[in-house]
């Protein structure tokens, strides 16, 4: 009868014991994945405030452009803004890891890329718009060169034109992300045009 006790008792502890590392093994995981979720709606909500504030600030300077000089200070200044969401973007990219879902993360980056590009080839058209008119104000009305060097300028104007296009077109694709975004971040992202729009 003490035998059978003490079977009774090592037993008891040899279940406690695997019940106690089994608790603490679920427990661990449980951490582990709340974890990993709260990364996710981290990352979530930085790429989705970033994509937001690009289409928000493309579409200003997108309508800045169809009043008075199309490329004057404020178009400028907004272009210089999506250049800063862009690096924003580059410091962070490393978070981009933390969205599970592998196409959406394809997305983001196809977008940020292609918006870089669009901002490197407006900033390449000014630099040689600004050579361009450079030269051609110190030519006369009659040298031989004026006419190409006008051409090439006009050419010079509709390579910007196109890259600004190109980036217009780009924040297009930035809505359906938003919509995966949206509920891991468990934010709307539409504050911002809400901001903007209010006097």
């Amino acid at each position: 009868m003490h035998f059978q006790s003490g079977e009774d008792t090592i037993w008891a502890v040899v279940i406690g014991a695997v019940l106690a590392t089994a608790g603490g093994f679920v427990a661990t995981q449980l951490e582990a994945f709340m974890r990993r979720r709260e990364r996710e709606r981290s990352a979530a909500l930085l790429f989705g405030e970033i994509l937001a504030v690009l289409e928000l600030i493309t579409r200003m300077a997108d309508e800045a452009r169809g009043r008075g000089d199309p490329y004057g200070p404020l178009t400028t200044r907004l272009l210089r803004a999506i250049g800063r969401e862009v690096e924003t973007y580059d410091r962070n990219r490393e978070q981009l890891y933390e969205l599970r879902h592998a196409k959406t993360r394809g997305q983001i980056h196809a977008v940020m890329v292609r918006v870089t590009l669009a901002l490197e080839g407006v900033a390449d058209a000014n630099t040689q718009i600004a050579l361009a008119e450079t030269t051609i104000g110190g030519m006369s009305p009659d040298h031989p060169a004026r006419a190409d060097a006008l051409a090439r300028l006009e050419s010079l104007f509709e390579a910007r034109q196109a890259a600004f296009d190109f980036a217009v077109e780009i924040v297009g694709h930035i809505d359906p992300i938003l919509a995966v975004l949206r509920p891991i971040a468990k934010q709307s992202f539409g504050v911002y045009a809400n901001v903007v729009r209010s006097p």
